[in-house]
């Protein structure tokens, strides 16, 4: 279903701050004092009075907290593909000791093959660490070893809002102005940011046990955006793609307000507005293809829909430099407090029902009931490319502030050992892709079924 296409890979040197040579770390004031007796280094190691310690890892940069794979005990498989896994892990050690997380892992040799698959994983893990919104996942910690890369997450254990929208057919529409509504500002928040999502579709979405959503996914943003530039770059699930970014007339943060309006007719009407056989055809229909809107729709849903589907970027809700507040002031949206909305102050129309904190109910049992093995990388890299990978590492300013926080106590240790289908860098750290349901509920209630319909061009 989804295609991907044609990716920048930006220059990761032009991602570091720029750092003045003659600046110094600290300042520190120097006044020269006379001695009357020499100093002699070796005579005062070896006094009684002079204590001698072993640095380590254990009394070195205590204010980091040091992570890897030893530090988290594999629960559960909940999502696999060809570069890798995705599991619900326990963290064993630590401030955080036993709580639940995902822990996406992702083989370095698959994805060095590709310069596109490379930026899509720092740019993943970069705006993971610099976004932080109610709406928006969670990025924990980040480590790699010789051969692999790890992302820690937050678990959302209410899965996919696909696998959601599937059992239903299709949602009401206060149901989807509960999803629609935590989405804008999310979205909102990414503009404000410089960043275009370009990705937004049911799998990327992801509930918690509430059943607020997430954005999860970030592989295939496009950051330092500004208001009025334009990218040119060919990504995205190409039945949420807005018409500038097939054409390759070069596209701004108004694609994301395309996909919204693409997700809201998927969630009302049980399929994406333009779908066809093949991949050709149905850009074909985006790019040409009238727009088919039952006769059920409420007016302001359906005033909406075609606002947000405007081929003429210049015309589509959203646009202009309000950006997202455009969006919100809608009619559809006339009886949303927006301050309740960011404060999840909203009840969900859906919370998953949950036995436990490590409930994997909501995934497909392909995958949780496979064993959970991370399994040895094939290969380790070379030193020259693992610098590709350098500053992957990453711990929540929330982490330290926990571990700073509590009294550090030393003792001594023997030195630590070193040791999808459809899955990438950048597909949802919870992939759920069922073939049959998916098409069973795009024929099941899809438009293209529906006796009153209208169809009308959209400029």
């Amino acid at each position: 279903m989804a295609a991907v296409f044609d990716i920048e890979l930006q220059d990761a040197e032009s991602l570091l701050p720029h750092r003045d040579e003659s600046e110094d770390d600290d300042i520190i004031e120097i006044s020269t004092v006379e001695c009357d007796v020499d100093l002699n280094v070796n005579e005062m190691v070896r006094s009684d009075s002079v204590e001698t310690v072993a640095i380590s890892e254990q009394n070195v940069n205590l204010g980091r907290e040091r992570v890897g794979p030893q530090d988290f005990e594999l629960c559960k498989v909940i999502g696999k593909g060809g570069y890798g896994k995705v599991f619900q892990v326990r963290k064993t050690t630590g401030n955080d000791s036993g709580t639940i997380f995902a822990m996406k892992v992702l083989r370095k040799a698959s994805i060095i093959r590709n310069q596109k698959d490379t930026a899509h994983t720092k740019a993943e893990r970069n705006i993971l660490e610099a976004v932080k919104h109610p709406f928006i996942v969670d990025l924990k910690y980040a480590f790699q070893t010789g051969g692999k890369l790890y992302l820690i997450l937050e678990y959302m254990c209410g899965g996919e809002l696909f696998r959601h929208l599937i059992a239903e057919g299709i949602f009401l529409e206060d149901t989807a102005c509960f999803y629609l509504c935590e989405i804008i500002l999310a979205l909102q928040h990414l503009h404000l940011q410089g960043i275009i999502y370009r990705d937004l579709k049911p799998e990327n979405i992801l509930l918690d046990a509430e059943g607020h959503i997430k954005l999860t996914d970030f592989g295939l943003c496009k950051e330092h955006i500004q208001e009025g530039t334009v990218t040119h770059t060919f990504c995205g699930t190409i039945e949420y793609m807005a018409p500038e970014i097939l054409t390759r007339s070069g596209h701004g943060k108004a694609v994301d307000w395309w996909s919204l309006g693409s997700l809201m007719y998927d969630m009302l009407t049980g399929s994406p507005p333009f779908t066809s056989e093949n991949r050709k055809k149905t850009i074909d229909k985006i790019l040409r293809g009238k727009l088919i809107l039952p006769q059920y729709l409420t007016p302001d849903a359906r005033d909406l829909v075609r606002k947000l589907l405007k081929r003429q970027v210049a015309q589509r809700l959203g646009s202009g430099p309000s950006d997202g507040e455009q969006v919100k002031a809608h009619r559809f949206f006339r009886h949303i407090n927006w301050d309740d909305v960011i404060s999840r102050k909203l009840e969900p129309p859906f919370r998953p029902t949950l036995a436990s904190e490590d409930d994997v109910s909501q995934f497909d049992k392909t995958f949780t009931t496979s064993a959970p093995i991370d399994s040895p990388a094939e290969c380790t890299l070379s030193e020259s490319a693992n610098r590709v990978f350098q500053g992957f590492t990453y711990v929540a300013p929330s982490v330290l502030e926990d571990v700073n926080s509590q009294p550090r106590v030393i003792k001594a240790r023997s030195p630590r050992k070193a040791t999808m289908r459809g899955f990438s860098p950048r597909t949802t750290h919870f992939p759920f892709h069922n073939t049959h349901l998916q098409s069973h509920r795009h024929s099941g209630v899809g438009h293209s079924n529906m006796e009153d319909t209208e169809m009308i061009e959209i400029g």
